[in-house]
């Protein structure tokens, strides 16, 4: 795996959205590549920019007594009630400093009304708040959400789109030593993903290496690790060939270093 792909990896890491394989792949090449652990860094320091809290299944337990504290300082909002009510106040208190009260004034309104006035604009600036609250939830899940697609590693993308395709075709073969491997290919996508399953684990000084299989001979797909399970997804450099099969072997690690295999093919799955 190059770095490339690790990084791929480790934005679905940060996201929590990597299949199990994916996920013991990606733990595999962690402990291997510590050099790459910056990538896991930033990409757990954008997840959380972008969706702080978009994750969780319920509001935390603090949200009401932070939401009751931030009401509680909320200036009143006006409507026309409470402006009546104030003027009415204020109407009263001028009458008794500078006159007889007039037996004709409208009485000042009650504690009840005024209290009745208060509860409904206490109420509206809660429910405002609560809703701007649950925006910022959904806007929150929406930006994680476009991440993790973004993000998606290039192998499971190919493999979801040459599954959607009406042409998608696939074969499995038993590995020797043990496990199996899967081609799935469609001649309108042109390319080809190898998943394999419980193959044997090779010494760390050597890699699995994908091979295209024609008239002319063999043409290296790339390489590729398989996790403590002997489980991957792999998207296969090149384009799929019409009659070409696909063929693995275990190869010193970088390569075949002549880009001829250098042992014999331990699957060779027909694509014909």
């Amino acid at each position: 795996m190059n770095e490339q792909e690790f990084a791929e990896l480790a934005a679905g890491y940060a996201l929590n959205a990597l299949s199990p394989e994916d996920l013991r792949t990606f733990e595999t090449e962690r402990a291997h590549h510590p050099e790459w652990e910056h990538w896991i860094i930033s990409d757990a320091a954008t997840a959380a920019e972008l969706a702080p809290g978009a994750g969780e299944a319920a509001p935390p337990l603090t949200t009401r007594s932070a939401l009751l504290s931030r009401i509680a300082t909320m200036p009143q909002l006006p409507d026309a009630e409470a402006s009546v009510a104030a003027a009415a106040i204020d109407a009263g208190d001028e009458i008794a400093e500078t006159a007889t009260p007039d037996p004709m004034i409208d009485p000042s309104p009650t504690t009840t009304t005024i209290q009745a006035v208060s509860r409904r604009n206490w109420t509206r600036g809660l429910l405002a708040l609560a809703a701007s609250f649950v925006v910022l939830v959904v806007l929150g899940f929406g930006a994680a959400s476009i991440n993790e697609i973004a993000n998606r590693p290039a192998a499971v993308v190919a493999l979801n789109d040459i599954e959607a395709a009406p042409d998608a075709q696939s074969a499995t073969v038993a590995v020797t030593g043990g496990g199996t491997a899967t081609a799935h290919w469609a001649p309108s996508i042109g390319k080809a993903v190898v998943v394999t399953n419980g193959i044997a684990e090779i010494p760390e000084d050597e890699v699995f290496e994908l091979w295209w299989v024609g008239d002319e001979g063999a043409v290296s797909a790339g390489t590729f690790e398989a996790g403590s399970d002997g489980s991957t997804t792999v998207l296969m450099d090149g384009e799929w060939a019409q009659d070409a099969a696909i063929a693995v072997t275990v190869e010193p690690d970088g390569g075949a270093p002549d880009g001829i295999p250098t042992t014999e093919p331990i699957v060779v799955i027909p694509t014909a």
